[in-house]
């Protein structure tokens, strides 16, 4: 990459393929991640890179807002036209899907908030409540109900694509009982419905 060509996004795109290559063991995908082999990667001196990100930590920021992004997109590409029980397998496939897809991405999404990732993670929170409208949620019952869901997707996808499912019964029968219990929990009572 010419140094002209270098900008923060184009720090990032190397820094994906970076992470994306990265192999597998604790040098492997995030683990992979340094400034120095940005800039080698890049072609660049280190310093260099301090013209479009200040930190490693920084970059880690701006790598988690757009693997969140993509997320998003995927998302709500597979929920578009489709509403309660349908959306919600879809949204559960199609996050499992990226994971699945992107396993040293998925491994180096940030899950604290964080102010560059708020608003990726407010478009991925928008669409899960967006998912749920269709089951009468609102207000707190449907914030509560998003943590479920995203704590149900998000721990399969961490576990699948860090190795710890070991046991020989098939993980894709395993995640569909895991949609079928959401969805069911979505249709019970509300515990303070009653």
């Amino acid at each position: 990459m010419a140094r002209a060509a270098l900008s923060a996004e184009a720090v990032v795109e190397v820094a994906l393929k970076l992470i994306d290559e990265g192999g597998e063991g604790p040098e492997g995908g995030p683990a992979a991640l340094t400034l120095s082999a940005v800039a080698a990667r890049a072609g660049v001196a280190t310093p260099s890179l301090y013209k479009h990100v200040r930190s490693l930590a920084e970059l880690r920021d701006l790598l988690s807002a757009r693997i969140t992004n993509e997320m998003a997109d995927e998302v709500a590409a597979a929920v578009l036209g489709r509403s309660s029980d349908e959306a919600v397998r879809a949204l559960m496939t199609a996050w499992r899907a990226y994971a699945r897809r992107h396993p040293h991405r998925y491994a180096a999404l940030l899950q604290r908030p964080e102010p560059r990732t708020a608003e990726a993670g407010a478009r991925l929170v928008s669409i899960m409540l967006a998912t749920l409208r269709a089951y009468g949620l609102e207000d707190s019952a449907a914030i509560h109900a998003a943590r479920c869901l995203r704590a149900a997707v998000h721990g399969f996808a961490a576990l699948e694509t860090g190795g710890g499912f070991q046991l020989p019964e098939k993980l894709d029968e395993t995640y569909d009982l895991l949609v079928r219990m959401v969805v069911a929990g979505l249709h019970a009572p509300s515990p303070s419905a009653g």
